[in-house]
């Protein structure tokens, strides 16, 4: 039996641009040096940071778990020489995804100048039965 997993989230720029400015170890904290790179390339990387953290919010979600139930570093948004935005999971969200039997990702990122919006599905077998 196949199951599919949604999370989707909803980052309001204005507020993430707040949150970086007073907190300045966020950006190292939660994402991976190869997005903080890819973010920096434009202008205004919040913008890229703010669609990469709804992404990981979005994974949580589809996961059916809450902030802190992994690292955000677990979830790396990567992108095809297409520039299709995937997934690249370790860690613990790993191990969730392993649970559930998810063995692929598709994930949809887009942004507006107040907002950035990630849908992100999982697909792959139904939750293993727990054993415990």
């Amino acid at each position: 039996m196949t199951g599919l997993w949604l999370g989707t989230d909803v980052v309001d720029l204005d507020r993430f641009r707040l949150a970086l400015r007073r907190t300045p170890g966020m950006v190292a904290r939660v994402f991976t040096v190869a997005e903080q790179s890819y973010a920096s390339r434009k202008r205004d990387p919040a913008e890229r940071l703010a669609a990469r953290f709804a992404v990981k919010e979005a994974t949580m979600k589809a996961l059916g778990v809450g902030l802190g139930a992994f690292r955000f570093h677990d979830v790396e948004v990567v992108r095809a020489t297409t520039g299709e935005p995937s997934l690249r999971l370790s860690g613990r969200a790993q191990e969730l995804a392993d649970k559930r039997r998810i063995t692929q990702w598709r994930v949809s990122i887009s942004h507006s100048d107040l907002i950035a919006l990630a849908v992100v599905v999982g697909q792959g077998g139904s939750e293993a039965a727990s054993s415990g």
